[in-house]
């Protein structure tokens, strides 16, 4: 993490910083995150650190412990499966009230050809933030700033476990979302929330599969 220089929204750039920090993969369940360590890795106060932690904690991704510190969500099977229901919900609802516009269907479409080519190059984190993009263009095309902040949440959720498991179902990513463009393309909404549908669905039972066997390896 890089230090932070002095603002009047110290709370909001440690969030930010923190949460990147979480969602790159490059912590684990144990790992264990100190006001007082982030406070030197950032160089700032503990207050906004304190400010930004509680917003976490508030989000589902960290677990504050008294006087212990902040250590990252574990989320059993039955909770990821839950949340899966819940974006299945929400991005079914997406496709099918989206403002479909040439815009938006040109940048969906360059969406995907830049995660095809960050793929090409096993440009993995970028690949990663290309497919976040692409579901959060679709998701602001409903004009619910509401929707967007649940999804939005939901996903981070869900990303504390695919974070080290995308290559599991993330070579799929970019054929089912030209799947959907195409539907949207031809104003067949049905056949888009089936693509997205089936597109949630598989990557949900690639993981919970993942999940189901290192909790048998690590139970033997």
């Amino acid at each position: 993490m890089r230090k932070l220089k002095i603002s009047d929204n110290l709370t909001a750039r440690a969030y930010l910083s923190i949460k990147e920090h979480i969602l790159d993969g490059q912590l684990d369940e144990d790992s264990r995150l100190t006001e007082g360590f982030l406070s030197s890795r950032l160089g700032i106060s503990k207050s906004p650190i304190r400010e930004a932690l509680n917003r976490l904690e508030a989000e589902g991704l960290v677990r504050i412990e008294p006087r212990k510190g902040a250590y990252l969500r574990r989320l059993s099977a039955s909770e990821m499966n839950e949340l899966y229901e819940l974006r299945e919900a929400l991005e079914v609802h997406v496709v099918r009230t989206a403002q479909v516009t040439p815009a938006l269907l040109a940048e969906l479409s360059q969406s995907i050809r830049r995660q095809r080519a960050f793929m090409k190059a096993n440009d993995k984190a970028h690949s990663i933030e290309e497919d976040v993009h692409f579901h959060a263009e679709l998701a602001r095309s409903t004009d619910n700033a509401h929707l967007c902040t649940v999804l939005q949440n939901t996903q981070n959720q869900i990303w504390l476990c695919r974070r080290k498991t995308y290559d599991l179902s993330g070579s799929t990513a970019p054929d089912y979302h030209q799947s959907i463009v195409n539907a949207l393309q031809n104003n067949d909404r049905a056949k888009a929330q089936e693509a997205m549908r089936e597109h949630i669905e598989r990557v949900r039972r690639r993981l919970l599969q993942f999940m189901e066997e290192h909790h048998g390896r690590a139970s033997r």
